[in-house]
């Protein structure tokens, strides 16, 4: 009974220490209103949605804009597979930069969604530099009105 509690206890830290280490702080917060559009698919006899957003907020401390449309076909069990292909854009005044994204979302039960994945990013810009190089996770969500929330937490 000693030993289990003890590797219990190893492996609660191990995992708690792992996770501290995974992501870093939010780097960025941007609200978008969405316009949704309903494309073929092709893919599994299910529906598949085209998504333009526009919005703004805060990234790596600068007051940024951003656009972007991206797909998102429904999957077999239900679930969303959303992509964006290098047509994302964040605009500031100190520069630009583009964005790729992929992540997997489900509806809600309010009529929203909810996405989590990954993007990365390029950029000339100096005060955008920090995000070169690098993979960030993101949580997307939305409401049925189409406002929506992405978070950026970056991948250590």
């Amino acid at each position: 009974m000693r030993v289990v509690f003890i590797l219990d206890l190893i492996a609660t830290r191990y995992t708690a220490n792992m996770e501290k280490k995974m992501l870093g702080k939010n780097t960025g917060s941007m609200t978008f209103k969405e316009t949704n559009n309903p494309i073929d698919s092709g893919k599994f006899g299910l529906p598949a949605m085209e998504t333009s957003i526009s919005g703004g907020g805060k990234l790596l401390g600068h007051d940024v804009m951003a656009q972007a449309t991206f797909t998102a076909e429904m999957q077999p069990d239900g679930s969303w597979l959303g992509e964006c292909p290098n047509t994302g854009v964040i605009f500031c005044s100190e520069g630009v930069a583009k964005y790729r994204c992929n992540g997997i979302g489900n509806m809600k039960a309010d009529g929203g969604a909810e996405f989590r994945g990954g993007a990365s990013f390029e950029t000339t810009s100096e005060a955008l530099s920090e995000l070169n190089g690098k993979y960030f996770m993101f949580t997307y969500d939305s409401d049925a009105e189409g406002n929506a929330e992405w978070n950026l937490y970056p991948c250590l």
